[in-house]
């Protein structure tokens, strides 16, 4: 689980990134989930867009996603999302 600090240190970095997976009229199919987890174990942190033709709300699509990649759900803003997994191996951020 994250820290309240975590979490406004990973909002900080995550506001200058772009989303890097995208949810659109598929839902969240197992595509998604799979590019979704081969982006968090290349960066740890990563924004998620869904889509306008999307059928299932932001909210609950982004956080089926946390579920899906066993990745924290750090921040939901309108339609984006940001995402956070911890590589054990080869950590890319510093938490305080």
């Amino acid at each position: 689980m994250l820290t309240g600090k975590q979490k406004r240190y990973l909002r900080s970095i995550g506001s200058t990134i772009e989303p890097i997976v995208q949810i659109g009229k598929g839902g969240v199919a197992q595509p998604v989930i799979e590019s979704a987890k081969d982006a968090l174990l290349a960066r740890e942190l990563i924004k998620v867009r869904v889509l306008q033709n999307s059928p299932e709300e932001p909210p609950i699509a982004i956080a089926f996603l946390a579920e899906s990649t066993g990745a924290e759900l750090v921040q939901v803003i309108g339609r984006n999302g940001l995402l956070y997994k911890r590589n054990q191996e080869k950590p890319k951020l510093e938490l305080p």
